[in-house]
């Protein structure tokens, strides 16, 4: 028999999710983010999704290099850009965008001897921190960068840092725009700004191109729910009951004994544990669904089972279907509860749980 443990991954859920990016920036053109093996759901299932994407955006170099062998014609850019010297004749020849954020990179695309030119989405640190020039330094870069022959196009790129907390007390969103702007003003070449939350929260940034993310796959990056953002989930991890324990006040469950009940309890064990990609994390009280009511977990996550508090669960048996996130529970419940965020739980599922495609 097969453990009844399935991931079902909602293609049309995705497509649904890309067109709330168009109708939100119906001016912009978008890249569908598809790092991560497109957030945990499948690269090549969001390939059929976002085919009406205008790119794709991804980290992964191989994998963009297959996107391009697979079939795909329009954008692919690297948003970390290149890491070797020696890969950059590959980009070159399958038409690969990629950001330059740093010297090391600019100094390794001057030197390249490359079969065709390249577009550069040249990388600005307006606050985040991570990669990128700093607006005093971009000018520079933008004069460096522009002087390469075999560079065909020069794009501007930043990526925020609280876009989904307008008001941030130490980089909002406004402050890193007003960077941005002071260090391209009078610069030709377009904008690529904008990940799921500015897209949501601040459509009206003047942007050439988004990037959107979470959103796509029905996760949100704050502010609202989901449903209220009009997003779909695109996952929903799904088990079974597969054992029963009717325990007395007093009774401990699962390592640790860290759960004592206070009551008499039936407790039901699930098929799901951190090896399939559930956080071990997990407090008691994290919100589970089983057949259809909204219940708690109990106990410490195990590798392989969990346990829920079936008090609540009427009429509760072997069988009885459990929803660990999707469509009947928001994922960032679940990642709230466990400390983290959808993002996480999407991209730690692993390759145990039966895959389900749906469209």
């Amino acid at each position: 028999m097969t453990r009844p443990l399935t991931a079902t991954i909602d293609i049309s859920a995705m497509r649904h999710n890309f067109s709330v990016v168009r109708s939100s920036v119906p001016s912009a053109k978008a890249w569908a983010v598809v790092k991560a093996d497109a957030y945990g759901h499948g690269l090549e299932r969001a390939v059929r999704a976002f085919s009406d994407a205008d790119g794709l955006a991804l980290i992964e170099i191989d994998r963009a290099i297959n996107l391009r062998k697979n079939g795909w014609k329009k954008p692919i850019l690297l948003l970390e850009g290149f890491f070797k010297a020696d890969e950059l004749p590959e980009l070159a020849e399958n038409g690969i965008s990629f950001a330059v954020a740093n010297d090391e990179q600019m100094a390794m695309l001057e030197k390249a001897k490359l079969p065709k030119p390249v577009n550069v989405h040249l990388k600005m640190n307006t606050g985040m921190n991570r990669l990128g020039y700093l607006p005093s330094e971009y000018r520079a870069a933008y004069e460096r960068v522009s002087r390469i022959p075999h560079v065909k196009s020069i794009s501007f790129m930043t990526h925020f840092a609280n876009s989904e907390d307008p008001d941030h007390p130490k980089v909002p969103v406004r402050e890193q725009l007003r960077r941005f702007d002071m260090a391209t003003d009078g610069l030709p070449g377009d904008r690529n700004l904008s990940n799921s939350a500015a897209i949501l929260l601040h459509p009206d940034i003047r942007t050439d191109w988004v990037r959107p993310g979470i959103m796509l796959y029905g996760g949100t990056p704050g502010g609202k729910t989901a449903e209220e953002y009009g997003l779909a989930a695109a996952m929903s991890l799904d088990s079974e009951i597969i054992q029963i324990q009717h325990i007395k006040k007093g009774d401990s469950v699962g390592y640790g004994s860290l759960f004592t009940a206070e009551t008499d309890m039936t407790i039901g064990v699930v098929a799901c544990g951190y090896a399939d990609g559930y956080p071990r994390v997990a407090p008691e009280g994290t919100p589970v669904i089983v057949d259809g009511v909204r219940t708690r977990l109990v106990g410490r996550v195990s590798m392989d089972m969990l346990t829920v508090d079936l008090t609540p669960v009427r009429n509760a048996h072997l069988g009885s279907k459990v929803n660990l996130w999707g469509k009947e529970l928001p994922i960032e419940d679940v990642a709230v509860a466990a400390g983290t965020v959808g993002y996480e739980l999407m991209c730690a599922l692993t390759s145990r749980p039966q895959i389900i495609e749906k469209d």
